[in-house]
Formats: C-alpha cells, sequence, structure tokens
C-alpha cells in the first residue's frame, strides 16, 4: 500500500515538473530571444533641407566573415539640430523585410539607446511606446563646432522600461549595435 501511494505522489510530481517545464513564461530568466536578422541600418537626418544618410550594410548578418559596409552622404552642419528616422532592414529576403514594423508594432518590448562623442553632442527621443516611454525610431541629434566625432545606437529587446536611459540599467537582448564616425563642418 505505501509502494502504491508512494507512485501515485511520485506520478503527480512529475506531472506537475513537466507542465512547468512547458510553461510558456516568456520573462523566465535565461529565455533565448528569437531576433530578426537587420541586415541594414539606415539614419536619415534632416534640417530643412538639407538631409544627410547614415547607412551600415552587413549582408552577411553579424555572426558572418565580412564587416559592415558603412556609407555616410556627407558631413553635418555645425551647430545644428537634426531630425532623425531609423529604418531597419532584412536585405537577406526578397523582397527585403522591414524590420521597421515590427518594433513599431512591438515599441513597448524594444528601445534604442544613443551614444555621442566629440563634435555630435547630444540626442533625444522624439517618439514613445503606449506607456509613454522612449523608443528611438524617431529623435533629435545634435552638432557642436567643427571637428569629427560619433553617433552610435543600441537596439534593445525586451529592455526594463522605463530605466534611466543606460544599457546598464536597461537590460535586455541587444539586437543592433553601431558607431558611425561623422564629420561635423
Amino acid at each position: 500500500m505505501k509502494t502504491s501511494i508512494f507512485r501515485k505522489g511520485l506520478t503527480i510530481a512529475a506531472v506537475a515538473l513537466l507542465f512547468q517545464a512547458c510553461s510558456s513564461d516568456d520573462n523566465a530568466p535565461g529565455d533565448v530571444h528569437d531576433e530578426e536578422l537587420i541586415t541594414t541600418i539606415t539614419v536619415t537626418l534632416t534640417n530643412g533641407g538639407n538631409t544627410i544618410t547614415l547607412v551600415s550594410r552587413d549582408l552577411d548578418g553579424p555572426e558572418g566573415p565580412n564587416d559592415p559596409e558603412i556609407d555616410i552622404s556627407g558631413p553635418l552642419a555645425t551647430n545644428t539640430t537634426y531630425n532623425g528616422a531609423i529604418t531597419l532592414l532584412n536585405e537577406a529576403e526578397n523582397p527585403a523585410e522591414n524590420i521597421t514594423e515590427e518594433i513599431e508594432e512591438e515599441d513597448e518590448a524594444h528601445q534604442f539607446f544613443f551614444s555621442t562623442s566629440g563634435s555630435v553632442t547630444g540626442t533625444g527621443y522624439s517618439d514613445q511606446d503606449g506607456n509613454g516611454n522612449p523608443v528611438g525610431l524617431s529623435f533629435t541629434l545634435e552638432t557642436g563646432a567643427a571637428g569629427n566625432g560619433t553617433f552610435g545606437l543600441v537596439l534593445r529587446h525586451e529592455p526594463k522600461k522605463p530605466n534611466d536611459g543606460t544599457l546598464a540599467d536597461a537590460g535586455g537582448a541587444t539586437d543592433i549595435d553601431q558607431t558611425f564616425n561623422v564629420a561635423v563642418q
């Protein structure tokens, strides 16, 4: 009799563990993020009639052997505020898949983080998710005196929101990380 009760208890425990292991808890530690392939990042900066594009194209993906090809259409103007927009594509697909649309649809699960140096003096968010937290598909970029500088962007999937604006506080998984070296004239 004791053996029968023990076996029933063991069976119930095994079934409970099986259901727990098959749980779809999206917030469980160690979850694997099934990220989209982003091969092309286009940053469009506009100020009046002046438009500058920054493009990073990595057709073999971040795990491929080739470095991304970087194309910057021209120098930024001194002491200027630009309106920025980011477009993300997967050009490994034919036709190219617009990943920007997915970021817009899942804006509460994404955030861009920006960094600047040198003559690129700052950035600000121009868009928000449904909870009023920044996303970064639209932003502003400011320049200072003539010289060289950098503009970096990191896209995080499932960051903590709200956060203090730093990658360390945000957590999440990095979808893209790109820095552009720019001239300011």
